[in-house]
C-alpha cells in the first residue's frame, strides 16, 4: 500500500461519512441507486430522494416492474432525467439476465445502461470490496491538484492520466474504505473553491499546494456562450385541471408529461392540434415568464393561460396525455418548470378570482 493510500485511510476513520443512508444495510441495490443519483448532483440533494425511492421500490425486482411513469415521478425535480430512465432500463437488465442479483465482474456492471466505468467500479468496491479505482469529480479534483495534472478532464488524455494516477494509488485492500475517503476529501476537504489544505491528509506531498496554485487544477472547461432558447407553454385549464402531454422517451424531458408546447406563441395552432373549438374557450391570458437553464442552453418559457368553458372530450380520445387535477394529482414525472407552474397556478388563479 502506497503512503498515500495509507494517509487517505487514516484520514477516513476519523473523519470520513460513514452514517449515509446507502451505508446503512449496504446492498449492491442500494448503492448502485445512490451512485446514480449522485452523478452530477450533491449528496444534500440526493438523500431525501433516495430515501423516498428506496421506500417506493425497496429492491431491483420492484423497480424493474414498476411503470416509467411511477419512475419518473419520484425522480422529479433531481434533473438529468435520463439517469431515471437508465435506472429503469438496468433494473429490468439485472431482472431478467441476472436473476435479480447484480453482476460482479467491471465489464458486466459498466454495460448496465448508465453506468459508467466508474459507477461501476465504486458499486463493485464498495460492496463487495473489489480493488478498482473511481473516478468521479471529486476524485479528479483531488488527483488533478495533489499531482499537478494540468487540463480540463473532459480531454481523452487528461482523464487517461488522472485514470492512470487513480490506479496507481488505489490499494488491493480496503479500498471500499479507500474509495470512500477519496469521494470525501473531494466534498469536505479539497473542495472547488477555497480547499481546506490544512486539514488535508495529503497537503504535504500535493503539488498544487507546494506551487500554491490549488484552484488551478483542475483546468476548466472551456467556456462557451449558452444560446437562449424560447418556448411557449399552453396551460390548458377546465375545472381544477391542467391538459399535459407526455413528451417522447428520448431528447429533453424524455418520457416526463409536459404542457403542450410551441416555440412561438401560435395559440391558434395549440387548440387546432387538440381539436378544441374557439367557442370552448373561456379565456386566454399571459402569465409571468421565466427562465430555465440547462447545461447547453437557456430555455425562455412564456406560460399562456387558456381557460375553457367546457372540456372537450375529443382530447381524451386521442390518447396522448392526461387531465392532471390541481388538487388531487396523479403521480406521474413532471419536468421541473411544469412542476413549478402546476404548484404556482392554484394561487393564479385565486387571486385572478378574487379581482
Amino acid at each position: 500500500m502506497t503512503p498515500f493510500a495509507r494517509n487517505i485511510l487514516t484520514w477516513y476513520q476519523d473523519y470520513g461519512r460513514k452514517n449515509l443512508p446507502w451505508q446503512q444495510g449496504k446492498t449492491a441495490y442500494r448503492v448502485w441507486l445512490s451512485e446514480v443519483m449522485l452523478q452530477q448532483t450533491q449528496v444534500a440533494t440526493v438523500i431525501p430522494y433516495f430515501e423516498r425511492f428506496v421506500e417506493t421500490f425497496p429492491d431491483v425486482e420492484s423497480l424493474a416492474n414498476a411503470d416509467i411513469d411511477s419512475v419518473l415521478h419520484l425522480w422529479t425535480g433531481l434533473g438529468y432525467y435520463a439517469r431515471a430512465r437508465n435506472l429503469h432500463k438496468a433494473a429490468k437488465v439485472v431482472t431478467s439476465e441476472y436473476g435479480g442479483e447484480f453482476p460482479l465482474t467491471l465489464e458486466q456492471m459498466n454495460a448496465l445502461p448508465g453506468v459508467g466505468r466508474s459507477t461501476a467500479a465504486a458499486i463493485l468496491s464498495s460492496v463487495y470490496n473489489q480493488p478498482h479505482a473511481i473516478l468521479d469529480g471529486n476524485v479528479k479534483r483531488v488527483l488533478a491538484r495533489h499531482n499537478a495534472i494540468a487540463g480540463w478532464p473532459g480531454k481523452k488524455p487528461v482523464e487517461n492520466a488522472l485514470w492512470g494516477v487513480a490506479e496507481q494509488y488505489t490499494p488491493k485492500t480496503e479500498v471500499e474504505d479507500y474509495n470512500q475517503a477519496m469521494m470525501d476529501i473531494g466534498a469536505l476537504v479539497c473542495t472547488r473553491t477555497k480547499p481546506k489544505c490544512g486539514l488535508c491528509p495529503i497537503s504535504s506531498s500535493c503539488a498544487a499546494n507546494e506551487q500554491g496554485n490549488q484552484t488551478d487544477y483542475p483546468g476548466k472547461k472551456p467556456k462557451k456562450e449558452k444560446p437562449i432558447k424560447a418556448a411557449w407553454f399552453y396551460l390548458i385549464h377546465c375545472e381544477n385541471e391542467i391538459w399535459l402531454e407526455q413528451r417522447p422517451s428520448t431528447g429533453i424531458w424524455g418520457g416526463l408529461h409536459c404542457f403542450p408546447e410551441l416555440d412561438s406563441h401560435q395559440p391558434d395552432e395549440v387548440l387546432e392540434s387538440l381539436s378544441i373549438p374557439h367557442s370552448a374557450v373561456d379565456s386566454t391570458e399571459h402569465l409571468n415568464g421565466f427562465r430555465h437553464t440547462f447545461s447547453h442552453y437557456h430555455l425562455d418559457i412564456n406560460p399562456v393561460l387558456v381557460k375553457l368553458a367546457q372540456r372537450p372530450s375529443v382530447i381524451m380520445e386521442q390518447g396522448n396525455g392526461i387531465w392532471y387535477n390541481l388538487t388531487n394529482p396523479i403521480q406521474v414525472g413532471l419536468a421541473a418548470p411544469v412542476k413549478q407552474l402546476l404548484e404556482s397556478l392554484p394561487y393564479e388563479l385565486n387571486q385572478k378570482e378574487s379581482l
